[in-house]
């Protein structure tokens, strides 16, 4: 029994560790956001379904839900505030009808967690009634936070490039499933091992996307700078030249 708690805690803590490491693998792709001034491609699904389901987990890991999940509302409670902070900049550097759009989601999963929050507490008397009511909307709104980069991928099939599905989040995608999938079974606990599971095989899906279209992306980007770099020839070229006609015409 102690062997397996120091192991469940072990995974635990290394969860969460990974856990946090994927919120902040984003980080260089919101530093280029602010950089250039604009979203461009860049989905807001992804960080609106983790928003949403960082809180549906904190709500779990509460004593008078599920107790004994100190863990889990630990890395959750980080992605929450982690989340929060990737949607302020993507509301801000996005086009106004897009931001609308985001806000709204936004307040409605606002209400819709106040709501649950609310009913659990007021209608539920067990933790055990609890736990299974708030898991399974955790395990489907997990499972949506896994599956957002369905869009992504479709986008790298489409346009055979990688250059809007960072690596990082794919790579920690596959971990951070993984951990809570072997931290599921001590003891079992199908909330969390059904989410993860499948979010383990999608970062899987992702970083196999990743090794068959690396290649072809570093073309396509490589192309594009070759062509703004001979475009800014061109202008200078132009430049020089009207301003050598308007010597001789002097």
């Amino acid at each position: 029994m102690g062997s397996a708690e120091a192991l469940r805690t072990a995974l635990g803590v290394l969860g969460n560790i990974t856990a946090v490491t994927l919120f902040l693998s984003t980080g260089p792709t919101f530093y280029t956001i602010w950089k250039k001034g604009s979203v461009e491609q860049y989905s807001p699904v992804p960080y609106l379904a983790s928003f949403f389901n960082c809180g549906l987990w904190v709500l779990y890991g509460m004593p008078f839900v599920h107790p004994n999940s100190l863990l889990v509302v630990t890395t959750n409670g980080a992605g929450i505030m982690i989340e929060a902070v990737y949607l302020v900049i993507f509301l801000l550097y996005c086009d106004p009808r897009k931001r609308t759009k985001v806000a709204l989601v936004v307040l409605v999963e606002a209400i819709a967690f106040g709501g649950l929050v609310i009913l659990v507490l007021t209608l539920v008397h067990t933790t055990q009634k609890r736990s299974a009511i708030v898991g399974s909307i955790s395990v489907a709104a997990n499972i949506l936070m896994y599956a957002s980069p369905l869009s992504v991928m479709r986008l790298v099939i489409t346009t055979k490039s990688v250059e809007y599905m960072p690596f990082l989040l794919s790579l920690f995608c596959f971990s951070n499933g993984l951990c809570w999938f072997l931290y599921a079974f001590f003891p079992f606990d199908s909330f969390i091992a059904v989410p993860n599971g499948i979010g383990a095989l999608l970062g899987i899906l992702q970083l196999i996307l990743y090794a068959t279209f690396f290649k072809s992306t570093k073309r396509m980007l490589a192309a594009r700078k070759e062509q703004a770099e001979m475009g800014l020839a061109v202008m200078d070229s132009s430049i020089m030249h009207n301003g050598n006609d308007n010597v001789v015409n002097a």
